[in-house]
């Protein structure tokens, strides 16, 4: 259940981001990107698989880049149903999914599978090795 919530805060974080870089993403307030993290969770887990399945002949052709037109799209979604998050066009859908997913994929990394946030303590052996 932590790992649940800190990835919840995550992709808060990156939404937060994501409206901070990108010109064309407003978020009104840290709840509205709570709220908006929580929509766009749920459509992740709902609509992304349906999604990948139906385009995956030109997912392949694109060699999955296309899965980044998909998270522009889920983006494009979430903004529609949530009046706090504000999306105006698909290329800044489309970078804002961009900044998501790296800052979701950075910051999950450090996270294990009972939701703690984890690390590798790497020590230099004599002979010049880490271990």
């Amino acid at each position: 259940m932590k790992g649940i919530v800190l990835r919840w805060l995550i992709l808060t974080l990156g939404i937060m981001v994501a409206a901070y870089l990108i010109e064309g993403i407003h978020v009104k307030g840290f709840g509205s990107a709570l709220l908006a993290a929580a929509i766009l969770g749920i459509l992740n887990a709902v609509f992304r698989p349906i999604l990948i399945i139906l385009t995956l002949p030109i997912n392949i052709l694109t060699l999955g880049l296309f899965t980044f037109v998909i998270n522009a799209l889920l983006l494009m979604m979430a903004s529609g149903v949530i009046g706090g998050l504000e999306v105006h066009g698909f290329w800044a859908a489309f970078l804002g999914s961009l900044v998501i997913s790296l800052m979701s994929w950075l910051l999950s990394s450090f996270i294990n599978e009972q939701g703690r946030v984890g690390y590798i303590d790497l020590k230099r052996r004599q002979n010049g090795k880490w271990e």
